[in-house]
């Protein structure tokens, strides 16, 4: 639907125009929707069907949730419009109950992620964790390079770092839970990894100098992130010319468990996302390719994918 007639007859409806005004600010499932608004989920997924009908939004599956967000590609001048109308009605006390209110979902989606890694603090890398494979690690362990600068993104306890540290000049362990980051600091204290430091931070606004380091690696992190898009960008930002990005990551997968078990918030990747996340970013040479694949049951993939951030 392209005709401005039919455009502005979409964006005339309240709930239309408050659910377009949630997606132009995050990516939202129907269940977030429901409790953001306080609205039916049959109300509301009818009216998703409308503003997907007109072109305004999409949807995405993950397992069984389906996830919607503003259409990337919307014409200029559906895009005008939807502004001047979520313009219109910004002030009226809906709409600032809907911005508290989805301040509020997206900060228990992050507590949910920071609380499950408060919990295993401590005895990561002594239980299950999917994708986390020495098969896997060794592949990644292989394209290190020693004497560099390292930034481990959603380090954990740096299980990885612990082993760069020995080498390289310089490695920063990034993460979000701050029992990691104390147990991590003092496991580099107790084996002498002068080199090694943890900082609390998110890998989607990491706490390091644009340009400053030479490897960034995202070792299962990425589907702990709520935009993993934002977190290869944050990576892209603080390579120096010339250094490269590592992400391992599982292999898109049906596990719906792992949401709750594990406290992921993405089932895995397509190979193809993966590519397209270190593309848009603007790496160069990028490679992505099934590394492990494990035996039991639900029988994850692992992916590693790399890209080099162009420039002398």
């Amino acid at each position: 639907m392209t005709n401005s007639w039919d455009n502005l007859k979409v964006l005339s409806d309240s709930t239309r125009l408050r659910l377009l005004a949630l997606l132009s600010k995050e990516e939202l499932s129907v269940a977030e929707l429901q409790e953001i608004l306080g609205m039916g989920q049959s109300r509301i997924s009818s009216q998703l069907a409308l503003l997907r009908q007109a072109g305004f939004v999409t949807d995405r599956r993950d397992g069984k949730k389906a996830f919607y967000s503003l259409r990337p590609s919307l014409a200029a001048k559906q895009l005008t419009l939807l502004r001047a109308a979520c313009d219109a009605v910004a002030d009226l006390p809906e709409s600032a109950e809907d911005r508290d209110n989805l301040e509020r979902i997206l900060l228990k989606r992050r507590r949910v992620s920071e609380q499950y890694f408060n919990l295993i603090a401590g005895r990561l890398g002594k239980g299950y964790c999917p994708g986390r494979t020495w098969e896997a690690i060794g592949h990644l362990a292989l394209r290190l390079v020693p004497a560099i600068t390292v930034a481990d993104l959603g380090a954990g306890e740096g299980l990885i770092s612990q082993l760069i540290a020995h080498r390289a000049e310089r490695v920063w362990c990034i993460d979000n839970s701050p029992k990691m980051i104390e147990v991590g600091t003092e496991l580099a204290s107790k084996n002498g990894l002068a080199n090694l430091t943890y900082k609390l931070g998110d890998i989607e606004q990491v706490p390091l100098a644009d340009k400053s380091v030479d490897l960034a690696i995202l070792s299962q992190a990425l589907h702990h992130a709520s935009h993993p898009q934002t977190a290869v960008n944050e990576a892209f930002r603080i390579l120096k010319p010339g250094g490269q990005l590592l992400v391992l990551d599982l292999k898109e997968h049906t596990f719906e468990q792992a949401h709750e078990t594990y406290g992921d918030l993405w089932l895995g990747f397509k190979e193809s996302i993966l590519h397209g996340f270190l593309k848009k970013a603007g790496f160069q040479k990028v490679e992505v390719s099934v590394v492990s694949h494990e035996e039991n049951e639900p029988h994850f993939e692992t992916l590693l994918a790399s890209g080099v951030k162009a420039g002398k």
